[in-house]
C-alpha cells in the first residue's frame, strides 16, 4: 500500500468495545450518492473496501472528508451528512469533538527562556540544510538509553493521529493535530500553556524564531495547515500575529514543514486530494500545481510565489465526456532546503497527477532565494503520471489500467521525492546535495553543477 494513502484513514486506529448502533437510511443514501462508486467495486488496491471501512473510526472518516484526502469529495456534503455515512459505515457513533481545551493547564504563565542554552529542535530539519542533526544532544549516551523511563504522558484532545512533528525551544515544547489545534506545553511537565485552534489539520514541523513588529517583539512559532494558510503565533501566549491564504485551489495544502530562514518563511504546498478526486470519472481531473511562496516572517506578506509545473489547459475529454486538463501535480511534499552560499532554495518533488508529463515531476529543483524564479532541474525519474484508481502493477502493465477514465496515457509507479533534500559536507570540504526516492534509490547531486 503507497505511503501517500496509508496515513489518511488509518486501520490501526479502531476504536473497539464501542457500542454499535443501527445503520441510518441518511447514511446509506449518502453512501450510494457520493461514495460508493469509487468504494464498492474499488478500481485499485488504494481504494478502502467497505469491509476495510468498517474497520475505521468515524472521526478518522469525518477528517478524511473534512481536511483529509476525500476533502473534494465531502465539501458538498454538510456536517450531518458526513456523520452519518462516517456512523453508516463504521456502525459506531462519532466522538463529540471538544469545543475548547480546558484540561491539564499549566499553573504558570509560559517563559521562553531564550537566553539559556538548551537543546531545542526547530523546524522539519533542526536547521536550513535539513540535516536532522542534533548538536546538543552530548548528555544522553547510547549506554543511558536502557535506563528511559516515561516522564510525562500529553493525550491530543479527539485526535486519531499525531503527525506533526514537534518542536522544543526555551523549556517549552509545541505540537500541531489534525483536528487543527496547536498545543504549547511545558517541556519538563507537559502541562500545557495554551491551545490555538488553526482552520484545518495541522501535520507540519513547527518552525521557532524571534520577531520583531512596530507594537512588540518575542518569540514565534511558525506551521501550515490542510487549508493552504500559514500562520505565526506568539510563543509565549498562542496570540495569532498573522494568518496567510497562500493557495485558492480547493485541493491546495501544506504537508511539508515551512522553512525559517533569514526573516522569511518558506512555505511548500501539495495537492493529494485532488490526486484521490481523480479517481472518480467525472472529475475535471486536472489542475492543482505544487508551489513554494515565500513570506516576510514578520508580517505574512507574499514576497514571491513559484509554481513548480505550467499552468493546466484543456486536452479534450474522457471517456465519460468530461473535459480534462494538464499538466498538473509535482507536489512539494517535504520542506525546502536553503543553501545559503549560492543563494537557492532546494525543493523535492512529487508526481504528475495528468498528462502531458512535466519536466519538473520526480525532480529536484532549485530555486532562487530572492526571486523564486528556478535556477535549474534534475529531473532524476521522468514521466511518473499518477493518479489513484490506476493501478498499473495489478493490471499486468496496462497503460490503462481500471476503470477509470482519467488514467494518463501511461500510468506511472508514483515514486515522489517525499523527504526533504539534504544539504551535507563531506569531510574534504565538498558539498553535496543528498536525494531520497520512494522507489528506494538515493541520488548525490552536486550543487555546483546543476545538480548533476
Amino acid at each position: 500500500m503507497r505511503l501517500k494513502t496509508l496515513w489518511l484513514l488509518p486501520a490501526w486506529l479502531l476504536l473497539t468495545g464501542l457500542p454499535v448502533h443501527a445503520q441510518t437510511a441518511d447514511g446509506k443514501t449518502v453512501f450510494q450518492d457520493h461514495c460508493a462508486a469509487c468504494h464498492e467495486k474499488p478500481a485499485s488496491a488504494e481504494i478502502p473496501t467497505l469491509a476495510t471501512l468498517s474497520r475505521y473510526a468515524p472521526n478518522a472518516i469525518i477528517m478524511a472528508l473534512t481536511d483529509g484526502v476525500m476533502r473534494l469529495q465531502g465539501a458538498g456534503l454538510s456536517a450531518a451528512q458526513r456523520t452519518a455515512v462516517a456512523e453508516f459505515l463504521t456502525r459506531r457513533k462519532v466522538a463529540m469533538q471538544a469545543v475548547e481545551f480546558k484540561t491539564g493547564m499549566c499553573a504558570h504563565k509560559a517563559i521562553m527562556h531564550t537566553a539559556t542554552p538548551a537543546p531545542h529542535w526547530s523546524g522539519w530539519g533542526n536547521g536550513p540544510e535539513n540535516r536532522r542533526f542534533q548538536s546538543a544532544a552530548g548528555t544522553l549516551s547510547a549506554a543511558d538509553v536502557p535506563a528511559l523511563r516515561l516522564k510525562w504522558v500529553f493525550a491530543i484532545p479527539n485526535a486519531t493521529q499525531a503527525r506533526s512533528q514537534p518542536a522544543v525551544a526555551g523549556g517549552m515544547l509545541f505540537i500541531g493535530s489534525q483536528t487543527g489545534y496547536v498545543y504549547a506545553l511545558d517541556a519538563a511537565s507537559g502541562c500545557a500553556y495554551w491551545s490555538f485552534k488553526a482552520g484545518a489539520g495541522v501535520r507540519t514541523a513547527i518552525s521557532i524564531g524571534a520577531y520583531v513588529t512596530p507594537y512588540k517583539s518575542g518569540t514565534a512559532i511558525y506551521f501550515a495547515d490542510a487549508q493552504a494558510v500559514a500562520y505565526a503565533l506568539d510563543a509565549e501566549t498562542g496570540q495569532q500575529l498573522w494568518s496567510r491564504k497562500l493557495d485558492q485551489h480547493p485541493a491546495a495544502r501544506a504537508t511539508g514543514a515551512p522553512t525559517l530562514y533569514h526573516g522569511v518563511l518558506y512555505v511548500p504546498l501539495s495537492g493529494v486530494s485532488e490526486e484521490s478526486t481523480a479517481a472518480m470519472p467525472n472529475y475535471a481531473c486536472c489542475t492543482f500545481r505544487g508551489s513554494v511562496s515565500a513570506l516576510d516572517a514578520r508580517t505574512g506578506t507574499v514576497l514571491w510565489k513559484s509554481y513548480l509545473v505550467d499552468p493546466p489547459k484543456p486536452r479534450g475529454r474522457n471517456a465519460s465526456g468530461t473535459q480534462l486538463y494538464g499538466p498538473a501535480g509535482v507536489s512539494v511534499w517535504s520542506a525546502p532546503t536553503i543553501d545559503a552560499k549560492r543563494g537557492l532554495l532546494y525543493v523535492a518533488t512529487g508526481n504528475a497527477f495528468a498528462d502531458p508529463p512535466p519536466s519538473t515531476s520526480d525532480a529536484i529543483v532549485a530555486l532562487s532565494l530572492a526571486t523564486g524564479k528556478i535556477q535549474w532541474v534534475n529531473q532524476l525519474f521522468p514521466g511518473d503520471v499518477w493518479i489513484m484508481g490506476c493501478d498499473v502493477q495489478s493490471s499486468g502493465g496496462n497503460p490503462h489500467a481500471g476503470e477509470n477514465p482519467n488514467c494518463p496515457h501511461r500510468v506511472g509507479p508514483d515514486y515522489d521525492f517525499s523527504a526533504s533534500p539534504i544539504l551535507a559536507t563531506t569531510p574534504a570540504g565538498r558539498d553535496i546535495l543528498i536525494a531520497t526516492q520512494k522507489s528506494g534509490v538515493g541520488y548525490g547531486l552536486d550543487p555546483d553543477a546543476r545538480g548533476k
